[in-house]
């Protein structure tokens, strides 16, 4: 488990997308930006064992139903003065397909990774992303340390926001 280690973060751990449904349901009419970062995955299986499942037979059917989208599902309930910020990796046509993203979901902007860019997204110190807003506003930036591109996402949220 990571650890936050500032003193105006509180940590909330969860185990599956339900809890985090439930945590982001019980905090979100409270907060004036929400920075959805987390991915979930889109779907979980539709029955959950307990207990170890024994080997029957040489195949086994998975079946798997969708989580809620928990990003939406916020987006569509909050208030004129709350920013809703969320996340897009894409491997192909990524700007339109973040775009899609950005629109279905009402989101303020979007920070778009693409696991074609190398140097960037899981595994390095590093990353390059390009900031999407909801007027259809681009910006790139250049391959820089994450904390460095953590800077560029707030100060991203704060000139949208001044800007509003």
């Amino acid at each position: 488990n990571l650890k936050s280690c500032h003193p105006n973060i509180s940590q909330i751990n969860i185990n599956t997308a339900d809890q985090m449904y439930n945590e982001v349901e019980k905090h979100f009419d409270n907060s004036e930006i929400s920075v959805f970062s987390a991915a979930v995955s889109d779907y979980k299986p539709k029955k959950v064992y307990n207990e170890k499942y024994k080997k029957i037979n040489d195949e086994w059917k998975l079946d798997l139903i969708k989580n809620r989208d928990i990003i939406s599902e916020m987006s569509f309930r909050r208030n004129k003065n709350q920013y809703v910020v969320g996340f897009a990796l894409e491997s192909e046509n990524e700007i339109d397909n973040a775009i899609k993203k950005l629109k279905k979901k009402k989101m303020d902007m979007i920070i778009l990774n693409s696991i074609r860019d190398n140097g960037s997204t899981f595994g390095y110190e590093t990353n390059k992303i390009t900031i999407i807003d909801k007027k259809l506003n681009i910006k790139n930036y250049n391959l820089k340390n994450k904390s460095e591109v953590a800077n560029d996402i707030v100060e991203k949220i704060i000139e949208m926001i001044n800007n509003a």
